[in-house]
């Protein structure tokens, strides 16, 4: 039986993506990669979890940086293989120490906010 009233779908490695947007202006923060566990370890929290594909393993957005997710509200969309985590976010969402990780254009133009500097942090 599954902990979530509508089903996932994941991928053949365990995974489905998640996409993370700010809950107050709706600007789409990053995208990112979950397991059950890390859905449950979401829901159980309230502070967003992903699944590292590099690092093979959990992890806590923010628990190194400070920059955390508090988790609003998780939607599933209409396949079921994808998640969006509206969250309040702490900071910067994405390593570069931008805002979003969404901060360039495909022509290479900076259109995002720095707000912090990852060499103070990692």
């Amino acid at each position: 039986m599954s902990a979530f009233a509508v089903d996932i779908e994941f991928d053949d490695d365990g995974l489905v993506p998640v996409v993370a947007q700010d809950v107050e202006t709706d600007e789409v923060l990053m995208l990112a990669y979950a397991t059950r566990e890390a859905v449950e370890r979401t829901r159980a929290s309230g502070r967003a979890h992903y699944y590292s594909r590099s690092r093979d393993e959990l992890w806590e957005k923010g628990a190194t940086s400070g920059n955390v997710q508090e988790v609003a509200e998780i939607r599933v969309d209409c396949d079921g293989d994808t998640l969006l985590y509206r969250v309040h976010q702490e900071g910067g969402a994405c390593h570069t120490g931008h805002r979003s990780c969404f901060y360039r254009t495909l022509d290479g133009k900076n259109v995002g906010e720095l707000v912090f500097d990852p060499d103070d942090v990692y």
